[in-house]
């Protein structure tokens, strides 16, 4: 059950009603999950969620490599609505389905190419180790180049944040329940 639900429309204030407007006019034209938790911030929600459009729909990687960064950003966090949320994305945007098995299972995934293997490996490395091995920086450059490589990262440290408030606050609960990420019992 979710710990913060949206607030009722008499209670917001002025700041939210604002913020709230501004979202659903933008590209989104919805207000995203973990933003029912930012609205008790207005100027947090305001702002958490323009890097989140900028993120999502405004940087030079394709959008299954977006996609892909995110879905291992909620792997790594068991953020099951993040999870439910942009698998639907990714499908939609060409990630293949074997792609996102794989890692909902913690195995090597399947990937169509060598960006898809660069996104999966920093990705996968940043959010296990919280830095990247010069090798493997140095190779996400080459593939990626500087500007789509900061991009990535910015979209990983965003997702961490988006995946950690639906966590904390039990967004999205039981209804986006992805059993796919629970661990299998091993007693």
């Amino acid at each position: 059950m979710t710990r913060l639900p949206m607030p009722d429309e008499e209670e917001l204030s002025s700041e939210q009603n604002a913020v709230i407007a501004e979202v659903v006019a933008g590209k989104r034209g919805k207000i995203p999950a973990p933003m029912i938790a930012w609205l008790r911030n207005p100027e947090l929600a305001r702002r958490a969620q323009l890097l989140g459009e900028l993120l999502r729909f405004e940087t030079s990687l394709a959008p299954t490599l977006s996609e892909l960064a995110i879905l291992v950003c909620g792997k790594h966090w068991a953020s099951h609505h993040e999870w439910t949320a942009h698998k639907k994305i990714a499908l939609a945007a060409g990630v293949d389905p074997r792609t996102i098995d794989d890692i909902a299972a913690g195995h090597s995934p399947f990937l169509s190419g060598p960006q898809e293997d660069i996104v999966y490996k920093v990705s996968s490395t940043l959010l296990a180790r919280g830095k990247l091995p010069l090798a493997l920086y140095q190779q996400g450059l080459e593939a990626l180049g500087e500007k789509a490589m900061v991009e990535l990262v910015g979209i990983l440290g965003y997702y961490s944040m988006v995946a950690l408030t639906l966590n904390a606050f039990e967004i999205g609960l039981p209804e986006n329940f992805a059993p796919e990420l629970e661990s299998p019992d091993v007693s």
